[in-house]
């Protein structure tokens, strides 16, 4: 009997919907664990050149916890692609305008820089409220 290492090929992951309440939870500790699971590396059967994850809802994204002062300090800087154009943001504003914007930036950094990293992200759906759309799919409680 050969023994060989089994790659997981496109067709052969059957993906799951799960659900996290982001209420309290530090944003880097709820960014890592989804990460892993938008990868797949919570499975036995995960292949890097596979998409082998799992969608991801999060709701409540308002009330996800900033430890210490990152709230004030930690700032969001973009760039308009004008001279000058640097606008900068502290964490807690981004988390009262957009906290949808906020969870999705720091999973995203935690991805695969490249195209898989791209459809990976695709996969996680994030509410600012309680209230989400995929009720339908059934998804199951994860915990963090």
């Amino acid at each position: 009997m050969r023994r060989q290492t089994y790659f997981a090929k496109a067709g052969d992951v059957k993906s799951s919907w799960r659900i996290i309440d982001a209420t309290d939870i530090p944003l880097g500790r709820l960014a890592s664990d989804v990460a892993i699971v938008l990868m797949g590396k919570h499975r036995p059967e995960y292949t890097p050149h596979t998409d082998c994850g799992d969608f991801v809802v999060i709701t409540n994204a308002t009330k996800i916890g900033l430890t210490g002062n990152k709230a004030e300090q930690r700032l969001k800087l973009r760039y308009t692609g004008y001279p000058g154009g640097l606008k900068a943001e502290s964490y807690g504003q981004v988390r009262e305008r957009r906290p949808e914007k906020l969870v999705q930036d720091a999973v995203r950094r935690m991805l695969p820089k490249n195209r898989l990293g791209r459809v990976m992200l695709a996969k996680l759906k994030v509410y600012p409220g309680a209230e989400h759309p995929h009720a339908s799919q059934e998804p199951m409680e994860m915990k963090v």
